[in-house]
């Protein structure tokens, strides 16, 4: 099964892919309208033959706005959506890589697809 795990955030977008139970940071996407967003998503899921989604949730204020994200893209997703806890993601993405010595530069601009590879290797150990 072809898994795409989504950290979401208000300017940018975390992807992963899970495929045979591994998951791998595959870009960032920044946007400015939800509508660009779910389109470039869209593309993502026809050319990776994605058939389920996984979006990190947090708590709060963030995970109210990620409810009202996957709303905001179901009606143009046939792909199943399951929200999926994302706490301290971010953190250990941000670790990881200082400890796998990925530079700064290239840390700061896969980060949030670090975080969401995280989010969906979490969830694929866990089902």
């Amino acid at each position: 099964m072809r898994i795409l795990g989504i950290d979401y955030g208000r300017a940018k977008v975390g992807i992963a892919l899970g495929i045979n139970g591994f998951s791998e940071p595959l870009n960032v996407i920044r946007y400015k309208d939800i509508k660009i967003l779910s389109d470039r998503i869209k593309l993502i899921i026809e050319k990776e033959k994605i058939e389920k989604i996984v979006v990190g949730i947090s708590e709060g204020q963030m995970a109210q706005e990620t409810k009202e994200f996957v709303k905001a893209i179901q009606p143009f997703i046939q792909s199943t959506i399951i929200l999926s806890d994302e706490t301290l993601s971010s953190q250990d993405a941000q670790r990881m890589s200082r400890e796998a010595g990925i530079g700064r530069t290239k840390r700061r601009e896969m980060e949030d697809a670090y975080a969401a590879s995280i989010m969906l290797q979490g969830y694929l150990d866990s089902n």
